[in-house]
């Protein structure tokens, strides 16, 4: 695992810098800390922590260009300076520690592409485990978590078959077409406990051939009514997996019009379950520290299967 100053080196040398102020900040006063995002996605919220910092210049929140950056020792402490452009802030602090929150992620789910919404949903949520431990590093993962974070590198099941978000927004799609070993032999294990024979037959053939071709035809099947189980499994071992983890808390108002919004979805889950109809609660939730901007949505992922394709659609709960 990398420490502190290698994560700031990290960062800055990806151009960013995202500093949150406190509410009463005042330039060149001493605080007894200052957060510096570090990793934020649904799974975790996690800061590089200035301690008994003061900070001079002129910090440009909104700034999208290259850095320039230079970290020194100065006696018992540490100046860092960053150039945004033309301003530069600088940074006087005696120590540096990462900070981390971990949540649970399984029942977050974003709907920003048309179709297959369940393998998106999926494809999402080993993304960001996977951004989890990288990042962070493996002991931040439980041992289950660490195996299906490899899923990342299985194309029929990821950013290659099944984006989770628009193309302009993907990052690194290119290194998502090898296909891992572990990522094959991991499938393997749900396709054989979910009993699916045609499917670990191509499995066999993809770890002797990791071809495009068989991975499209692999995609193809998770797709299909008849395969469905081998995804449910997957979703399952998530869910499993985070209950060791919280759900992020908010205002006292905010929990309760969340709850109450999801208890909703729960009472017409249920409606559905009573009907034969496989349907689950999804949620998307602002981070902790967006207190001043609470934007809540609630689904209901709903299962319609036809004759051979799976059929899902996406109802809001209002």
């Amino acid at each position: 695992m990398m420490d502190a100053f290698e994560m700031l080196q990290e960062l800055l040398a990806q151009g960013q810098f995202e500093l949150i102020l406190p509410e009463a900040f005042e330039t060149a006063k001493l605080m007894d800390k200052l957060r510096l995002v570090y990793l934020m996605n649904d799974a975790v919220e996690s800061f590089l922590v200035f301690h008994q910092v003061k900070m001079t210049g002129s910090y440009q929140s909104d700034y999208e260009g290259e850095l320039d950056a230079s970290l020194q020792k100065d006696g018992d402490g540490y100046v860092l300076s960053v150039w945004q452009g033309e301003c530069v802030v600088t940074l006087f602090f005696k120590r540096l520690e990462l900070e981390v929150h971990l949540y649970e992620y399984s029942g977050i789910g974003h709907f920003w592409m048309k179709g297959d919404e369940d393998l998106r949903v999926l494809e999402y949520q080993i993304a960001i485990l996977r951004d989890k431990s990288h990042y962070l590093g493996e002991e931040y993962c439980t041992e289950k978590e660490r195996q299906l974070a490899s899923l990342v590198d299985f194309p029929p099941l990821n950013a290659c078959s099944y984006p989770a978000v628009p193309k302009q927004y993907r990052v690194g799609s290119e290194d998502l077409k090898e296909v891992a070993p572990e990522a094959i032999k991991l499938m393997e294990a749900f396709a054989v406990k979910a009993k699916d024979r045609e499917l670990i037959q191509l499995l066999r053939l993809y770890e002797g051939f990791p071809k495009p071709v068989i991975a499209k035809q692999i995609a193809k099947l998770l797709k299909k009514k008849k395969h469905e189980k081998i995804t449910q499994l997957i979703s399952e071992c998530l869910k499993e997996e985070n209950k060791k983890y919280p759900r992020r808390t908010f205002s006292k108002e905010a929990d309760k019009n969340l709850n109450q919004l999801l208890k909703k979805a729960e009472a017409k889950r249920l409606e559905f379950k009573k009907k034969g109809i496989r349907a689950e609660v999804f949620r998307e939730e602002p981070f902790t520290m967006a207190q001043d901007d609470l934007d809540f949505h609630v689904y209901l992922l709903i299962w319609q299967n036809g004759w051979h394709k799976k059929r899902v659609t996406v109802e809001e709960i209002k």
